[in-house]
């Protein structure tokens, strides 16, 4: 812990020297470079505990999310729901959802998006249990993935 304390207070102490030269050096900085100063100064300036913490300078809006699996607990990224058709497994919709939203807040507006794409074709969905209390309320009947097959009838599986 000692060695790992140290080395993040050597590149606190190196990134505030970086942000000190480069403010001296220009008087007036380019649109590009005054964002990257905001998020030097963002990291320059945040703490562990901090909740709107930069992870990545290439990308500032990426989210820490828990995932709570023991081989890979966290995860850095946004969270996206894909759609997918039952024949064939096309591809038909995918959307990018800003922070760590409960899945089941996300099916509302995932549909609407299929909708516009597709018109009111779809008449079942079947979601993983992430979905659970998902409050969707549309023309298609919505299918909750049970933990083992058995409990699922044989024709909705198919």
């Amino acid at each position: 812990m000692k060695r790992a304390r140290a080395c993040t207070r050597k590149l606190k102490t190196q990134l505030g020297r970086v942000i000190r030269e480069v403010e001296r050096q220009t008087e007036q900085p380019s649109v590009k470079l005054d964002k990257l100063l905001q998020t030097a100064h963002r990291i320059y300036e945040q703490q562990r505990q901090d909740k709107d913490k930069i992870y990545s300078v290439h990308e500032p809006e990426v989210q820490c999310i828990a995932k709570g699996k023991a081989g890979k607990q966290y995860e850095f990224g946004n969270k996206v729901s894909v759609a997918v058709s039952s024949r064939g497994g096309w591809f038909v919709v995918a959307k990018s959802f800003t922070g760590n939203p409960y899945d089941g807040h996300t099916l509302a507006e995932q549909m609407k998006q299929v909708d516009n794409l597709i018109g009111d074709k779809v008449g079942e969905l079947h979601v993983d249990m992430g979905y659970r209390g998902h409050g969707y309320k549309g023309q298609a009947t919505v299918h909750i993935d049970k933990r083992s097959r058995g409990r699922t009838p044989r024709a909705l599986w198919r």
